[in-house]
């Protein structure tokens, strides 16, 4: 079922989701997973990447999962990991977006939502920013979203803040290539790159092996890149740094961005695409699954 077709609007489609909160979460997760994957979700046997993300989000629920899903408080963990140097530079953190001061911020700046997808505001040039609708939109995403639209049990007592990070100058075509580093246990297995994100033709997305070479899979709906994407020069740090800051979990892709050789940070996520993404061929979903040691089962505060 396209979903998305029936219904296009996002923000439609939270507002829906936000009615249906009483419905426990594995029946929620059940009948989500039907509905976007056109299959019935096994718990019991699982096999697929996609059916162990739906597990993890169900059983598996370590309150250090919370604090690294926080885009403000992550930043604690990646400090305490030794990796200061890689976190792009804070200029502030707010409740509300009243309490910005937009006259203290540099011409350019990112300003994000901790707890969201798709809540970031890229300013590269403070003049042409409507700062009255901007004050809207972030208090909107503040308040408005559920946050439990996938039933991903790590967003759930994440405080909502917005963020303010300085925009990371990517020269002159403005190209941000992101480094998805699919991370079991502690070991990167995979890299999901990612290009041309505000390309009219749509977001590239590549798939490679922890050594970078690129592999005959994809995500369906997405194109792939003409040409291979070149190694970074300084990639085997980026593999180190993913593994230190995935060490602490049984699964969790970790987000890194490569400018010039120096490497940022961008984000920890438990669920990639919430676990309903489709490949093609299908079978790296089992590839995946296979390499995804499901951990005994955790509730919170199980330590």
């Amino acid at each position: 079922m396209d979903y998305k077709k029936i219904i296009p609007n996002q923000e439609l489609r939270l507002k829906i989701l936000g009615l249906t909160e009483f419905i426990p979460d594995k029946v929620m997760i059940k009948l989500q997973y039907w509905i976007k994957t056109g299959r019935k979700l096994n718990l019991k046997d699982t096999e697929r990447y996609n059916e162990k993300i739906q597990w993890y989000k169900l059983y598996y629920r370590d309150p250090l999962m919370t604090q690294c899903a926080d885009k403000y408080r992550v930043r604690e963990y990646v400090t305490s990991k030794g990796l200061e140097n890689i976190l792009v530079p804070l200029y502030g953190a707010y409740d509300d977006a009243e309490d910005i001061d937009f006259d203290d911020l540099p011409d350019e700046f990112v300003l994000k939502t901790n707890n969201g997808s798709h809540t970031n505001i890229l300013c590269d040039s403070k003049s042409k920013l409507d700062i009255g609708v901007t004050i809207e939109t972030l208090n909107s995403w503040l308040t408005e979203r559920t946050a439990k639209a996938g039933r991903e049990w790590a967003y759930y007592n994440i405080q909502p803040k917005i963020i303010c990070e300085q925009y990371l100058d990517v020269g002159e075509n403005n190209e941000l290539v992101d480094y998805k580093f699919i991370c079991f246990d502690g070991k990167v297995a995979c890299v999901f790159v990612n290009a041309e994100r505000n390309s009219s033709e749509g977001l590239i997305f590549d798939i490679y092996n922890e050594a970078f070479k690129k592999l005959p899979y994809k995500r369906k709906g997405l194109r792939e890149s003409i040409t291979d994407f070149p190694k970074p020069i300084n990639y085997d740090e980026m593999v180190e740094i993913a593994e230190i800051l995935s060490v602490d979990f049984p699964h969790v892709r970790v987000d890194l961005y490569n400018i010039n050789g120096k490497v940022y940070f961008g984000e920890m996520t438990f669920y990639h695409a919430s676990g309903y993404v489709e490949f093609e061929p299908d079978e790296f979903d089992f590839i995946l699954g296979n390499q995804f040691e499901l951990p005994p089962k955790k509730k919170e505060g199980n330590m």
